[in-house]
Parts: C-alpha cells; sequence; structure tokens
C-alpha cells in the first residue's frame, strides 16, 4: 500500500502517481492556478487514483455552479468504478460518501462525514479545508474553529503543509474574535508557507476587524509578489486592501485597484462576482460615483440566478440586479428563490428562506429609495443572517446596509443603538464613528426641510 506526503494510505499504481498526487493537493492548499492541470496530468497517468477522481468531484463543487454538480456526479461514479476495479482504502470510502452527499446537496451530511475523516485522520489535509469551507459558509464559525483546531493539534513542523493547516488554524480564531491569537498563528503559517495566500489573508481580516487599515495594507503589499502564481483568489485579498483603502479616505485608488485587480477581467465565478458587488455598494455609500459598473455585474448575476448553490452568493446576485435597475431580472431572482425556498430538499433551501429571501428584498428596497421598509425588513431577521455564511467582514455589508437604512429613514433611535452596537465590538471603526457624529448632527440640528424614510 501506497501512502501520501502526510502518511496516509492511497490507492495508486505507482509511487509517482502519489507524488502527483501530492503534488496536485499542495497547489490546492496554495490556490494555485495549476492545480487542475496537475489533477488531470494525474489522472491521465493513473486512473486508478481513487483520491484523484474524488478531488475533481470536490473541484468542481468548489466551482459553485449548478451544471457542474454533473461533472461532480461523473467523478464520484469514477471514483466507484476504480474503488470496484482495485479497492480503495477506509478514509478514501469515506471521502467517496462525503462527495456523495454534498452532490445531493445535503452539506450538513457532508460535513458530519468530514468532520469523522479528521478525528481519524487528522493529518488529512483535504478534509480540513473542505470541513472548514463547509462549515464557514453554513456560518458556523464556533464549530469551524472547534473542529479545525482540534485536528491541527496533531501536527507540527515535522509534518509536510504545517504552515496551511496553521493558516486554517489562524482563520477560525479571527472569526471567534480571538484576533491576537490569529494574527500570532497567522504570521506562523507565513514563515513556514510564505506563499499562503489563505493564510496571509486570515491576518488581513484580523487587520479588518481591529481597523488597522495601514497595517492591512502593509501586510498586504508586503506578501502581493508571493501571490503571482495564485488563482482568483488572489481577487479577494484585494477586494480586502481595497476595504484599507475605503477606510483611509483614498477612493480615487480604491476605486482605480477595483478596474485594475478586483474586477479586471468579468468573470462569472461567484466569489468575484461578490467581491464586486460589496464594494460597489460600499463605494456608493462614501459617495463614490460607479457609473455604469453595476451593468456588468447585473448581466452576470442574471445568468445564475437559477443556480441556488450558496445563499450567500444569491443574495449578492440579487444586490447586482437591485442596483443596476433591472426589476425583471430581479423579480425573476425572487421567483426562481421563493420557488428554491418552498421546494428544494437541499441545505440552502432552509437558509434561503431563513433569510436569503428577506435580504435581498431589503436591498431592493433601500436601492428604491424605501428606506424605512428596508430596516422592517431587515431587524427581525438580523440574528439569521449568519447563516448565509461569509466572514464577518463580508456579513458586514448587511449590517451597514441596515444602519444606512435607518439613518436615511430618520430612525435616530435604531441607528444610534446600531452604531453603538458596532463601535462598542469595534472601537476604532471610522465608518461608525462617522456615522454616529453625523446622525447626532442632524438629530440635533434637522435640515429646514427634513427627509423622510419612505414607507
Amino acid at each position: 500500500m501506497l501512502s501520501d506526503q502526510h502518511g496516509l494510505a492511497v490507492t495508486a499504481s505507482t509511487a509517482e502517481s502519489a507524488a502527483r498526487l501530492d503534488a496536485t493537493i499542495t497547489a490546492y492548499c496554495g490556490f494555485k492556478l495549476d492545480t487542475g492541470d496537475r489533477l488531470r496530468a494525474t489522472l491521465a497517468g493513473d486512473p486508478h487514483v481513487v483520491f484523484g477522481h474524488i478531488l475533481y468531484g470536490y473541484f468542481m463543487l468548489l466551482l459553485v455552479k449548478r451544471e457542474l454538480v454533473a461533472r461532480a456526479r461523473e467523478a464520484a461514479d469514477a471514483a466507484a468504478a476504480s474503488m470496484r476495479a482495485v479497492g480503495s482504502t477506509p478514509r478514501e470510502a469515506m471521502h467517496l460518501r462525503a462527495l456523495e452527499a454534498w452532490i445531493r446537496r445535503d452539506l450538513d451530511a457532508a460535513t458530519v462525514i468530514l468532520e469523522t475523516i479528521l478525528v481519524a485522520y487528522p493529518h488529512d489535509i483535504v478534509a480540513l479545508k473542505l470541513v472548514q469551507y463547509l462549515l464557514f459558509y453554513a456560518g458556523d464559525w464556533t464549530r469551524m474553529h472547534g473542529t479545525v483546531s482540534g485536528a491541527v493539534a496533531a501536527w507540527d513542523d515535522t509534518v509536510p503543509g504545517y504552515g496551511f493547516a496553521l493558516g486554517c488554524h489562524a482563520f477560525g480564531l479571527e472569526e471567534c474574535g480571538e484576533y491576537d491569537a490569529a494574527e500570532r498563528v497567522g504570521k506562523r503559517a507565513i514563515e513556514r508557507e510564505p506563499a499562503d495566500i489563505w493564510g496571509a489573508h486570515a491576518v488581513a481580516h484580523v487587520f479588518e476587524m481591529q481597523d488597522r487599515a495601514q497595517d492591512g495594507l502593509r501586510w498586504i503589499d508586503g506578501l502581493a509578489p508571493q501571490w503571482r502564481d495564485a488563482n482568483n483568489f488572489a481577487f479577494h485579498v484585494w477586494w480586502h486592501r481595497c476595504l484599507f483603502l475605503l477606510a483611509e479616505g483614498r477612493f480615487d485608488e480604491a476605486l482605480a485597484r477595483y478596474d485594475g485587480e478586483v474586477r479586471a477581467d468579468s468573470t462569472d465565478e461567484h466569489l468575484d462576482i461578490v467581491n464586486a458587488v460589496s464594494l460597489l455598494w460600499r463605494f456608493e455609500q462614501a459617495g463614490v460615483p460607479v457609473g455604469a459598473r453595476w451593468d456588468e455585474l447585473a448581466a452576470r448575476a442574471a445568468a445564475r440566478l437559477d443556480d441556488h448553490m450558496l445563499v450567500f452568493s444569491d443574495t449578492h446576485f440579487a444586490m447586482a440586479l437591485a442596483a443596476a435597475g433591472t426589476p425583471e431580472d430581479f423579480t425573476r431572482w425572487c421567483q426562481s428563490s421563493t420557488r428554491f425556498a418552498t421546494a428544494a430538499k437541499e441545505s440552502q433551501a432552509a437558509v434561503m428562506s431563513a433569510a436569503g429571501l428577506v435580504l435581498a428584498e431589503a436591498a431592493q428596497a433601500h436601492r428604491s429609495g424605501a428606506f424605512a421598509c428596508a430596516v422592517d425588513l431587515l431587524l427581525p431577521v438580523r440574528a439569521a443572517i449568519h447563516r448565509i455564511g461569509g466572514s464577518h467582514a463580508q456579513r458586514d455589508l448587511f449590517e451597514q446596509l441596515l444602519i444606512d437604512a435607518a439613518v436615511k429613514a430618520e430612525r435616530w433611535d435604531t441607528a444610534r443603538e446600531l452604531l453603538q452596537e458596532r463601535l462598542a465590538a469595534r472601537p476604532g471603526n471610522v465608518w461608525g464613528r462617522t456615522e454616529l457624529r453625523r446622525i447626532e448632527t442632524r438629530r440635533l440640528h434637522p435640515p429646514a426641510q427634513g427627509r423622510r424614510g419612505v414607507t
């Protein structure tokens, strides 16, 4: 029986095949552009690398496109056929069950199986990264942190890829508000794997949540040369840089970075669209004109409005449609999402019902000037918004939308309470302090013809 670089048994015809699989997994951990090419070469050289087929299925699902579920199914069938032909390890069989659950869109079942794998095989870096991904998009950061940290406790410097494991640990710490530990662990991850963009991104999140924009800019700019061969996840790190630039009031530079890095190409990758939507909304909130930039995002969103792979992405698609002023497409999104929420037997359907539909409706209300309506929609579901997943920094878009709506609706008490809560958690938050000063000024010295919130 062959083993991989972590000492885990793998089914492969030759040691060379196992080594190619190792190289593919290392590239995946580093978000490398050539990851897919490496995997295809591995399978072409040895069609009985069982875990290679499973990994291909996972990769199809990670692209978050409904049409690729069929290709994930083909990969699972190929893995099963290889297992019948040459056998498999217990770990590989468990991974196949996780993949099949994910294909059924039973994300909860897939997560439990991956957690079980990590208990038995804590050095399984693929299981580690995938369970973090699924719990991240379930909005369960406490469980994410606990599962990842429990596995990483079995790692040390003697295990190849330890830096990647530390990067995952750092992100779990950050999402649970353990910022000092997250920064320390994230920097240790970079010391061991200088090109680990995920670990670097975890530290960027720390700087965002602690409102340390200058530190964030220095951190990203210092590491950027390491990511020349990174995939589109680099665009998300450029998104973080734009947030820091906005916090610094460097609006022209932020918009230039948007055009040149975050949205240099009109892709239909879900995270690329999410990055762009949340930035354009923040630009406009800061008074920065964005011209016709919403149009291409709305076109991309309209083409994916029936996907419903992640409600997190769906809500951003809806925001793009609302912002671009395409009511027919927004109505189509609502109809499709309502059908999904009520009829689909998938994990994300319940999330759409609990929060996704309301978030989209509130975004449309805000866009049309019905600010009081947006407040009334968002306040009752505020505690459920985390269920759409994403990071605290990403979901902050909806918190800012709520506060902005409360201010524009002249709901002074509501706005003040929300802002005070925000500043209690983030005392250095420039946007929060500015908004609080603004509402106090307007409340005490209203304009002669005060603007009323639309009801």
